[in-house]
């Protein structure tokens, strides 16, 4: 899971500075879960809404009635560090192949909000995506990491690298692209998690882009880097946002703390729903940066190593549960379902990943000869290998 495992030999150093780190950390100005619930980021209405915020807030969000749809297609990409090169290499693939339609929804959530404004503004950015993960340039995100980062409270890699590598990317060029797509009535969101209500958040960055606002690159970039910020590993970001006459700031995180990948609510997918429909069949399009089958590895006994172990098992659980629920969704109200992950086939992990340029450039290769096959996608959600030992001793 990329930086997710170097994130683990935190944990050793966690338990002996806790109280280190109360000390040396800022205090930050309290506010009111009242203050949390109402609050908003100032000058961009509909910026954004909780996950489990009601179908109209959603719907206000994401929809725009002006727009004849004619392929509804929905690209929803996923979390996974370093692995991140996998959905990069596909979209390049898929674009070889001229068949990648444009999306009239892109959602990501970690790695995957890094990929998910190039994919929204289609082809002509897959070469950034190229740069990124195969160039070596992310490597230098996990280069040098510094405990005494943790103990003040910024994270093991701690001195802003991560959002310093997304200015690179994110422009205001790269803005107005996005905001006249914006216009069109195409959505960009993308997810993050606020620690202080232990929420998911969906961003509307199309709105963020369009706005008038005079900090809305560096909203955009902040709103990036939460969405990929690992705890403890990299920073948490913090949002200005007010609550009538209150201004404070949230704290916001990787978005896979609460969700793996995000697809919107069941309530505006179905057909009465206030998304706009599709003349043709609807389309979901579901990019697991990462791998989904459970994988045999002797587990070490120490720390380190059950952690990164246990955190692996986790997500990948968590990443089957979100794509049975959409499956079952897609499946119930005829919207073709569609999933491409790392399989068996793909390339190993080194022990110690990190953002390993070599691995990158293997999985990236991965990525692109998949995109431009015919099998790039599954249109079930895998079998759990227990279930598959189940059928096949059934048939003997």
């Amino acid at each position: 899971m990329g930086y997710r495992r170097a994130g683990t030999s935190l944990i050793l150093a966690l338990g002996v500075a806790a109280q280190v780190a109360a000390c040396g950390s800022m205090p930050r100005t309290t506010y009111t879960a009242q203050q949390a619930a109402e609050a908003s980021v100032p000058g961009i209405p509909g910026a954004r809404v909780y996950s489990d915020a009601s179908v109209e807030a959603i719907s206000q969000l994401v929809a725009n009635p002006t727009r004849k749809v004619t392929n509804f297609s929905y690209l929803a990409l996923s979390g996974g560090g370093g692995d991140g090169a996998y959905g990069a290499g596909v979209l390049n693939g898929w674009s070889q192949t001229g068949t990648r339609p444009e999306f009239t929804l892109v959602s990501g959530v970690s790695t995957g909000a890094l990929i998910a404004p190039f994919a929204f503004l289609g082809p002509a950015y897959d070469p950034y995506l190229t740069e990124f993960y195969t160039s070596g340039v992310a490597e230098t995100l996990v280069q040098a990491p510094s405990i005494t980062n943790v103990l003040f409270g910024s994270g093991l890699f701690g001195d802003g690298r991560l959002r310093d590598l997304i200015g690179r990317y994110v422009t205001s060029d790269l803005l107005a692209a996005i905001a006249e797509e914006h216009a069109k009535g195409r959505r960009l969101l993308v997810v993050t998690t606020n620690l202080d209500s232990q929420r998911a958040v969906i961003w509307n960055m199309g709105a963020i882009a369009a706005s008038d606002a005079p900090n809305r690159v560096e909203l955009f970039r902040d709103v990036l880097a939460a969405s990929a910020s690992v705890p403890a590993v990299f920073p948490p970001q913090f949002i200005d946002v007010t609550a009538g006459p209150s201004r404070f700031q949230e704290m916001h995180v990787d978005g896979s703390v609460v969700t793996p990948v995000f697809t919107l609510p069941q309530s505006l997918l179905l057909k009465d729903g206030r998304l706009p429909r599709s003349a043709g069949k609807a389309q979901i399009y579901v990019v697991i940066n990462g791998r989904l089958e459970p994988d045999f590895e002797v587990t070490q006994d120490n720390t380190l190593a059950i952690v990164g172990r246990s955190f692996t098992t986790a997500s990948r659980a968590r990443s089957r549960a979100a794509l049975a629920a959409t499956y079952a969704l897609a499946k119930a109200n005829n919207i073709a379902f569609n999933l491409t992950y790392v399989d068996e086939r793909g390339p190993k992990a080194p022990a110690a990943q990190g953002f390993n340029t070599a691995y990158m450039q293997a999985l990236y290769q991965d990525g692109l000869e998949k995109g431009r096959s015919a099998n790039l996608w599954e249109h079930t959600v895998p079998a759990a290998p227990i279930t598959k030992e189940a059928v096949a001793q059934a048939i003997r």
